[in-house]
């Protein structure tokens, strides 16, 4: 696993990340679409891709869910699926997901972890090292080590 210097990938992030909140707000009436993960975070290192918050009522998850398979998605494999959270992947070969929430449930967390780490660079910096840690791990053994990381910021106050 690689990892990319804000400077690398931040910039052409947004402008995708512009790019999907627009056709996604054309096809989903009201939904919350905010940029989160690493690209969303200054000074923040990243594997290079972009992930997409995308909040709707519980009611229209999966109405929801099946219009953005029309946007080149589909679900991803081996990932967390409940009534209120479904993790898409993108079909082409950019590196971008979207996190479909139901609003007011707790994977609202992504937002949460986002602005806590906007908040304090040393958080950053920390999130940084850690990633660095964990080039030359298998995948599953990063989320794991991110997973605790993620839980500690969001049980910090």
């Amino acid at each position: 696993m690689k990892f990319y210097s804000p400077e690398e990938y931040q910039s052409s992030c947004e402008e995708l990340f512009f790019w999907y909140k627009s056709q996604i707000e054309k096809l989903v009436n009201g939904a919350l679409v905010e940029h989160i993960g690493a690209s969303s975070i200054p000074k923040a290192i990243s594997k290079g891709d972009l992930d997409i918050f995308v909040g709707v009522p519980n009611i229209e998850l999966e109405s929801t869910v099946r219009v953005l398979k029309k946007l080149g998605f589909q679900e991803k494999a081996d990932t967390l699926r409940t009534s209120e959270l479904c993790m898409l992947e993108s079909t082409s070969d950019n590196d971008v997901a979207l996190q479909v929430v139901a609003n007011g449930s707790e994977f609202e967390c992504f937002l949460e972890f986002r602005d806590k780490l906007r908040a304090n660079e040393m958080l950053v910096q920390r999130y940084n090292e850690l990633k660095i840690s964990c080039e030359g791990l298998p995948q599953e053994e990063y989320r794991k080590m991110k997973s605790f990381f993620v839980e500690y910021v969001l049980a910090k106050t």
